[in-house]
């Protein structure tokens, strides 16, 4: 997984990639299959390919947590990840034991929803209730799989206190939920998501909705958190709003990585951006200074240089 330099390119991309840089071939970490960030991987995959020549991308399946680690420790040179978990790792708590040093900011992109989707007949109305309980949790790694493990400590309740827990994709943990193998499944993504709705088509599903006590105790632990709300009728049957935890996904690179190579795919990316939207519609409307919000993380040189020419840094 090691960045291999080929040659410096010599002209200026067609897309508005300005500059000479180094050709990279570049390791991008995303998210598991069934989630918004696969594809959208891909998809900046095809813009960078298309418009910098020399410079290819490998998509890669991943999780917010080792996404962050993967950037930091050169294993990555590109990668999706979570606000909260990214901050963590900058100042070296929670999941992350050393503080990463290699870690920055290129673009904020759309506010990500915490979601507990359970199956209407298990019963379970709140987070207590998962006690006793088959549950499907992303595997360890994923920023999702973190928060679940915190909401359960705020609510009293430990993995060992579930009948089983489940480390797997959305997609499989969908497929348990549909053999009633698992009664809930805990997510982050965007709304609605395509893997609950999948769920939705063939079972009666409940969203779960966090109180104020446990938001405000989530808040404590991780003032990143925000809480965010799935409009009514965001699912089949889901009669009320409902409130969540809520985070900020945006894409990290290695400090280090060519700030040409950053300014383009940047750049180009931007050009494109009805891509993405045709897959994360949360980014529909997006701006030039939503994206270069502080969030807490160092701004990549090559994404201030761009943002600075849009005169929003």
């Amino acid at each position: 997984m090691r960045k291999t330099t080929l040659a410096l390119l010599a002209t200026v991309g067609a897309a508005g990639f300005a500059g000479a840089a180094q050709a990279e071939n570049l390791m991008m970490m995303t998210g598991p299959q069934g989630g918004a960030w696969y594809p959208l991987g891909g998809a900046i995959q095809n813009i960078v390919q298309n418009a910098m020549p020399g410079v290819s991308i490998q998509v890669l399946p991943g999780g917010g947590v080792a996404n962050v680690k993967g950037v930091d420790t050169g294993r990555a040179d590109i990668a999706f990840a979570n606000s909260v978990s990214t901050v963590d790792a900058i100042e070296g708590r929670g999941a992350f034991e050393d503080a990463a040093t290699n870690v920055c900011n290129v673009a904020t992109l759309y506010p990500q929803y915490f979601q507990i989707v359970a199956l209407a007949s298990s019963g379970i109305e709140t987070v207590a209730d998962l006690r006793g309980k088959s549950v499907a949790i992303q595997p360890r790694g994923n920023t999702a799989e973190e928060i679940t493990r915190e909401l359960l400590d705020a609510a009293g309740i430990g993995y060992e206190d579930l009948s089983q827990t489940h480390f797997v994709s959305y997609s499989d943990g969908v497929s348990l939920m549909k053999d009633n193998n698992a009664h809930a499944m805990t997510l982050g993504t965007t709304v609605p998501a395509s893997s609950v709705m999948d769920l939705a088509n063939s079972a009666e599903i409940r969203l779960l909705g966090l109180d104020d006590a446990l938001m405000s105790e989530m808040q404590t632990r991780n003032p990143g958190f925000q809480r965010l709300t799935v409009p009514a009728q965001t699912y089949p049957g889901q009669g009320e709003d409902v409130s969540v935890i809520g985070y900020a996904t945006h894409v990290v690179a290695r400090c280090d990585l060519s700030a040409d190579v950053v300014y383009g795919m940047l750049d180009n990316v931007m050009a494109n951006i009805g891509d993405l939207q045709a897959i994360a519609g949360a980014m529909r409307g997006i701006e030039a200074e939503q994206m270069a919000a502080d969030i807490g993380v160092p701004m990549h040189e090559g994404a201030a240089r761009w943002y600075r020419e849009q005169g929003v840094m």
